[in-house]
């Protein structure tokens, strides 16, 4: 038996241990924030509807009748978020998108007859591509950019295998689909667009969030062809394509792009538009849209997304972005050398109003239009006839043709898969000791919870 002298002796402390010790203090820690963070919101709802009736200036009677359903919308969220929502509530309907780390499915609220696109990802390929942080940042932000420029997200849950988010379905489906059915958009068509993206950009900036990501694929339209942000650092995104070495690295198919460079605008735009979606659909992705400092070790800032919205301009007015080629790494040569590579087919003539433009978008970070703010972008003479504080409320650019509210025409067509099928223990990965990095994951909206009726909002009106 050791003796003992007046000092304790103190073990090391093992793996396993630590690791609850973690998950038990942040499971206490998330369970008392979030019956602080329920209780301001349900403040912050009681406040906006007292505030909405003295607008309208309703009599005490109709007030105290208001107040009372209010009251009734809350008891039901709270016996609502009480329940355990999982696969079971949702039909799912088919499948219209499909990345690198999951896919996206059109289903259908049991309960409601609500129509949502389910986003679905598996939990063995966040953890072994180490997507953890940016899941859980998608998350945070789509609970917290509540507003018409961003795609709304219902509720968000997991079980043993998968991460689910239920998302509002928007049927005019994704920027990439439409400029690939078009050669080019006419300078009024790019306007409206690239209008609506920057309202929708500076709608996150002002949360203090960048998005890293901008490209069509990630510009969904909505019934009546508003533009919505989607996809904040989820399924085809970049992530490992934001560091540098992952393009140094590619060894297969050495940087050679002489076929490409010596292409016309027209087979330019062909060639493109032929390997888009392989592009847009793999886990390497592409570096078309990332802007140069993003790259470099010495750090970014939110006008990072104002470059990629250059590039999405010049691919709009021109059939192809202005920096691709036959490989990712070549790509990235041009990106980073983008004083040389930014060129303009003359076959292809744009108004001197958009190339400056595109030119004052894809630039040096410290010259770049949009760094003393968002009105420096507003005010650019290509945007003259704008009404920004309606655009939303007019008739979009395009419109779009949609027959019901399950209406997928507007997406590409894609096989079954075997995602949301139970696999046989045997086979499946133990993960379960790891689930606790996916703790507090699961959301569910007061709006999603307490409408009813099948056809959700947006297909009734404008705007949200």
């Amino acid at each position: 038996m050791a003796m003992t002298t007046g000092t304790t002796t103190s073990f090391p402390m093992s793996n396993h241990t630590r690791e609850r010790v973690t998950v038990a203090k942040l499971t206490l820690e998330t369970f008392y924030s979030n019956l602080i963070l329920q209780h301001e919101e349900r403040e912050t709802r009681q406040k906006k509807l007292e505030i909405a009736m003295e607008e309208e200036g309703l009599p005490d009677e109709e007030k105290k009748l208001r107040r009372s359903q209010h009251a009734r919308k809350e008891t039901e969220f709270l016996r609502l978020k009480r329940t355990r929502l999982g696969l079971d509530d949702f039909e799912s309907l088919k499948v219209i998108g499909r990345g690198a780390f999951g896919e996206v499915r059109l289903v259908q609220k049991k309960d409601t007859g609500h129509i949502y696109a389910m986003k679905i990802l598996r939990k063995s390929d966040m953890l072994e591509k180490e997507q953890v942080a940016h899941i859980r940042a998608e998350r945070d932000i789509l609970v917290e950019a509540d507003g018409a420029w961003v795609v709304k997200m219902f509720y968000s849950f997991q079980d043993k295998r998968n991460l689910y988010l239920i998302m509002e379905f928007l049927p005019g489906g994704d920027m990439m689909t439409l400029l690939m059915k078009k050669d080019t958009l006419t300078e009024e068509e790019t306007q409206f667009y690239i209008a609506e993206t920057v309202l929708a950009i500076d709608a996150i900036h002002q949360l203090g969030f960048i998005h890293r990501d901008i490209k069509p694929d990630n510009l969904l339209l909505d019934a009546k062809g508003h533009v919505k942000l989607s996809d904040f650092g989820l399924c085809t995104g970049l992530k490992k394509a934001h560091r540098t070495e992952f393009y140094r690295n590619l060894t297969h198919n050495p940087p050679s792009d002489f076929s490409f460079q010596n292409m016309n605008s027209k087979r330019k735009a062909e060639t493109w538009k032929k390997n888009r979606r392989q592009l847009a659909y793999s886990t390497v992705g592409t570096p078309d849209y990332i802007a140069p400092e993003v790259f470099m070790q010495t750090g970014y800032n939110k006008l990072c997304d104002w470059w990629s919205l250059g590039v999405i301009m010049y691919e709009m007015l021109i059939g192809y972005p202005p920096f691709c080629s036959e490989t990712p790494q070549e790509t990235y040569r041009k990106v980073m050398n983008w004083k040389e590579t930014l060129v303009f087919p003359p076959e292809v003539p744009i108004s001197e109003k958009a190339k400056d433009l595109i030119q004052r978008f894809c630039i040096d970070s410290e010259s770049r239009i949009g760094s003393s703010g968002v009105e420096e972008i507003k005010s650019h003479l290509f945007f003259e006839g704008v009404d920004w504080g309606h655009i939303r409320e007019r008739p979009a650019a395009i419109p779009i043709e949609i027959k019901s509210i399950d209406d997928t025409s507007n997406f590409d067509e894609f096989p079954e898969s075997d995602i949301l099928q139970p696999v046989p223990n045997t086979t499946e990965p133990d993960y379960k000791s790891k689930d606790w990095v996916f703790l507090n994951y699961t959301y569910k909206r007061f709006e999603g919870l307490t409408q009813r009726g099948s056809i959700p909002s947006y297909m009734k009106c404008g705007k949200l």
